[in-house]
């Protein structure tokens, strides 16, 4: 049985994909990069006279979850963001072979945008297991604590997702990218050049996975692994898939994610931004998962000078990604920004906000940075 600390504080980031989306499930390959936004999880033990109890509250969230060992689990928060943390202690308590008797509060905050697509759920999943587990002093490998992570994110939502934003939110390095193997599993860093600043823009239409057809894009995908005989369409080739929509986005963005690694490593950005490109019609033609507010961000970036923009995340709604010369940046945000405010739609586009992002390292104890953590 393992001993509590007297407190633990962990941060998680979030991460922006620039390419390599819907591959993760089918064994594919990815190209995300852990941001400098990041949410941030306390663990401390409660005043005497509240045995057994688990309150966390989060300065972004309202609502107040409150975990005891007789009522299992209560939150005022209804299907709210306490749903992960029921999933995290549930989680953490299997892994730790006891319950976790200590009273103990739990304070959450987060700057992530939550429901952008630069995953806030798997920012918080992250921190809550790693400071749980801290807490407890239960060791976990960067491994187990992105896959832990998973668990928690699926039980919480209920979405058959992938394990891209865990991967990436625990092994983030400051100045690289992280090409992830999906069949293996292995998170390769690659160096992120200083002459290339990385735009954000949140079109403000929040979207919800288990609202969406993610499952049911998942399903498809499967299927046609499952009608070429294959365990993945990682083995699959383009002439396999040339008739079939959601396959042929799943194989040639494979084929891009490689691309745009030799692009970023030969300094070739106009080939970035052409396979942006690529990339972004194959999710909107494709695999269907754009919206006309996310398509009018990217056509506003490339028109205002931006090297290349695609969607980024699982899309229906959240946010565009795009390259740009660092000393053009700010501007070309504010152009795009400008532009897509002036359309339809008014009350969604007046909440749309753009900011850069960059690097940053994986999740950890705060206050530790560059894998020193001691996650392995």
């Amino acid at each position: 049985m393992s001993s509590a600390k007297a407190l633990t504080h962990w941060r998680a980031p979030g991460r922006v994909n620039l390419i390599g989306d819907h591959t993760d499930y089918a064994q594919g390959l990815a190209l995300p990069l852990a941001i400098d936004r990041d949410c941030s999880v306390t663990v401390a033990p409660r005043p005497a006279g509240a045995k057994g109890s688990i309150r966390a509250v989060s300065k972004e969230f309202a609502g107040e979850v409150t975990i005891t060992t007789s009522t299992r689990a209560t939150t005022s928060g209804g299907e709210g963001w306490g749903r992960f943390v029921i999933a995290a202690v549930e989680l953490v308590q299997s892994l730790n072979s006891h319950p976790v008797n200590e009273a103990i509060d739990i304070t959450v905050s987060s700057t992530v945008p939550a429901g952008s697509g630069l995953s806030s759920s798997s920012a918080l999943s992250v921190a809550l297991v790693g400071a749980l587990a801290d807490y407890l002093s239960l060791p976990l490998s960067k491994s187990e604590l992105a896959k832990a992570a998973h668990q928690v994110e699926e039980r919480a939502t209920g979405v058959p997702s992938g394990l891209m934003d865990q991967l990436a939110s625990v092994n983030g390095e400051v100045d690289h990218a992280l090409l992830i193997d999906f069949a293996t599993e292995l998170v390769n860093p690659v160096k992120w050049p200083d002459d290339l600043a990385i735009i954000v823009i949140n079109s403000g239409m929040l979207r919800a996975l288990k609202d969406s057809e993610y499952a049911q894009r998942r399903e498809e995908v499967e299927n046609a692994a499952r009608q070429l005989g294959l365990g993945s369409l990682r083995l699959a080739t383009k002439k396999q898939v040339a008739d079939n929509p959601w396959a042929r986005h799943v194989v040639s963005e494979n084929e891009r994610v490689l691309a745009f690694v030799s692009a970023l490593q030969s300094g070739s950005y106009d080939d970035l931004g052409l396979i942006m490109g690529k990339s972004h019609a194959s999710l909107r033609d494709d695999f269907l998962v754009s919206t006309p507010e996310l398509n009018e961000l990217v056509a506003n970036l490339i028109s205002v000078g931006a090297i290349g923009a695609r969607l980024t995340g699982a899309g229906f709604g959240g946010c565009v990604v795009a390259l740009a010369k660092p000393d053009r940046a700010d501007e070309i945000a504010h152009e795009a920004l400008a532009r897509y405010r002036q359309g339809a739609s008014p009350a969604i586009r007046a909440s749309a906000h753009a900011f850069r992002v960059r690097s940053a390292s994986g999740a950890g104890p705060v206050g530790e940075r560059d894998n020193s953590s001691g996650l392995q």
